[in-house]
């Protein structure tokens, strides 16, 4: 395992009180188009005893989506070696997630070959500035195995967050783009009582042809604007001259609807789709205006949420 590998996945939780520690994998089977979901917590409550759960849901393209819980469990803060979450049974590894919530079981691997994607600076992870941050330790890899008993193959990541609890309001947007090309973006309101009135700040990392950009998605994230729907998120944005244009539905009929509770007992819902539409433009200044230099569509093979406060 590369550093950065282990410095964006390994588990930061020292046992404070007051932390949530999020896993979370999302993949899109190849050949049916099939969205699954594995999203492991460490809730570490303000009162009480920290404990670990979690939840899974598979996304089929010809019906509704299904989720089951796992856990809860004893939190830990010493894991076997390169575990990165663990609920029971239910792991997630650097190089794989095996378990089974409900009536659904799931057994992936994977190799770790593509570097981190920072949807926060390093700087900002490493120092722990925020009430909350997000990585990408796998930002994209070939997932093989089996999802609920049937055979499963295609390209998946593994985000990890770390801090406080959950925002006021947030939305957030995977993307394989295909070729490599990747799309991660978040965009939240704090909850802090004089900020939950502020428009959600987005943090946009574009990775194309193996370049990353913005280079620093939270300078750049002042020039963003997000407009946020029950059903359906855009985010727009001019750095330097480039211009991003992000828009994505999240249609009811694909979504699952999840309970969430922060170490302080306030609670959020979020509705999450890994079957969204999206589309993604990317223009260039010059000299005659704004010209296209690259778009996206997808159709059913974006991973996305959006989260609100009751």
């Amino acid at each position: 395992m590369t550093d950065d590998l282990d410095f964006a996945g390994r588990p930061r939780w020292r046992g404070q009180h007051g932390r949530l520690e999020v896993h979370y994998l999302t993949a899109t089977d190849e050949a049916t188009g099939t969205g699954l979901w594995v999203h492991h917590e460490t809730v570490a409550p303000v009162e009480g005893e920290p404990y670990a759960h979690g939840w899974t849901a598979v996304f089929p393209p010809d019906g509704p989506p299904t989720w089951e819980r796992f856990g809860p469990t004893t939190a830990s803060t010493s894991y076997a070696d390169q575990v990165w979450a663990a609920a029971g049974a239910t792991t997630l590894t650097p190089v794989g997630a095996a378990g089974t919530a409900g009536d659904i079981s799931w057994e992936l691997t994977w190799p770790a070959a593509d570097p981190p994607m920072w949807t926060f600076p390093r700087w900002v992870w490493q120092r722990q500035v925020l009430p909350a941050a997000q990585v990408l330790p796998i930002p994209r890899t070939r997932m093989t195995g089996t999802v609920a008993g049937r055979a499963f193959d295609g390209f998946g990541n593994v985000a990890h967050v770390y801090g406080h609890g959950n925002a006021q309001r947030w939305v957030w947007l995977h993307a394989d783009l295909g070729d490599g090309d990747v799309l991660e973006l978040v965009a939240a309101t704090a909850r802090r009582p004089g900020l939950r009135l502020l428009p959600p700040l987005p943090l946009v990392q574009l990775r194309v042809d193996g370049q990353d950009w913005p280079r620093d998605a939270l300078a750049a994230a002042p020039l963003m604007r997000a407009a946020i729907h029950d059903d359906r998120f855009a985010v727009t944005g001019i750095v330097g001259t480039r211009r991003v244009r992000v828009a994505v539905s999240v249609p009811p009929d694909r979504c699952v609807e999840v309970g969430y509770t922060d170490p302080d007992g306030e609670t959020a819902t979020c509705t999450n789709s890994e079957r969204a539409d999206v589309s993604v433009g990317v223009d260039d200044l010059t000299a005659r205006g704004w010209r296209s230099h690259r778009s996206w569509q997808l159709d059913g093979t974006g991973h996305a949420e959006i989260g609100r406060r009751p």
